[in-house]
């Protein structure tokens, strides 16, 4: 049995560590509520950019723009968003098992530093990291994914496609592969998005007028449109990262406030064994005296 004084200092330094998981747990639960509301704010929005490409569909060729137009996938482009820290259970590595699942030819961005050093780690074709924090500006983001647009315009790469931790709720964080670019239409991009930002709405009717033309209001828009469709991914992947925080630093609170129950039982034993022990050597002591 170990002694009382190495049990006191086991049960000091658990004590410091319930204290600490529970200060990152508070906070974790705070960044999580502001990023879903904020994952919640930029829905309308979103939906609303939707409802305009809807009304472009009819009026445009879609082959009219390069992101419509399929071609021979020789090297997929992929967006890997990970966590800058740890301590957030198995969100990281769930998502690595989909970068491995990967085959053939692939460069990858990504943004958050657990991701680029796993690409780097395991010699995988990195081209470019970006850092977006907690609060996901939209300009941040915006850097991140026009790299990528920039790379699928020249060619480089044929295909964008976004990794990351699914928000569905608390507990479930689910690791999706997200095919952004090329769009098989504008009606199939617009389903994407409004199932993204939470379903189908009621259908405004009324008619659009679009200046200079639906052709050119499409050229501009639908590249934006794709940033604030990466966009919102990133906050529900930022949602994602908070919330598995969160429990993850709640389960380590929880394991040791019950390792200090223990330790503290296991303490009173040898502390009783000790008294215990005391008591027989005065008593054995005095008989031999008398």
């Amino acid at each position: 049995m170990a002694s009382t004084r190495d049990i006191r200092r086991r049960i000091k330094s658990v004590k410091n560590t319930r204290q600490i998981t529970r200060a990152m747990e508070l906070v974790a639960t705070s960044k999580m509520k502001k990023a879903q509301q904020a994952a919640l704010a930029g829905r309308p929005y979103a939906q609303l950019m939707a409802d305009m490409l809807a009304a472009l569909a009819p009026r445009v060729s879609e082959a009219q723009h390069p992101f419509l137009v399929s071609r021979e996938v020789k090297t997929r482009g992929i967006l890997l968003v990970t966590t800058d820290i740890g301590l957030c259970g198995a969100l990281n590595a769930n998502l690595f098992k989909l970068v491995t699942e990967v085959k053939g030819p692939a460069k990858f961005v990504a943004i958050g530093r657990k991701g680029a050093r796993f690409l780097a780690r395991t010699r995988r074709d990195i081209v470019a990291d970006f850092v977006v924090h907690d609060q996901v500006p939209f300009a941040e983001v915006k850097q991140a994914v026009e790299f990528m647009m920039k790379l699928f315009l020249e060619g480089t790469i044929d295909t964008v496609e976004v990794i990351y931790a699914r928000y569905k709720n608390t507990l479930v964080q689910e690791p999706t592969i997200r095919p952004v670019l090329p769009l098989a239409s504008v009606k199939e991009f617009v389903q994407q998005l409004s199932r993204e930002v939470g379903g189908a709405r009621e259908v405004d009717d009324r008619g659009m007028v679009f200046e200079p033309d639906a052709k050119s209001v499409l050229e501009a828009l639908l590249p934006f449109y794709v940033n604030r469709y990466i966009f919102q991914l990133l906050l529900s992947a930022k949602a994602s990262e908070q919330s598995a925080r969160m429990v993850a630093m709640k389960t380590a609170k929880d394991n040791a406030t019950k390792l200090l129950g223990d330790l503290t039982l296991e303490y009173n034993k040898a502390r009783q064994a000790a008294i215990t022990q005391e008591i027989l050597e005065i008593a054995a002591g005095q008989s031999t005296a008398a």
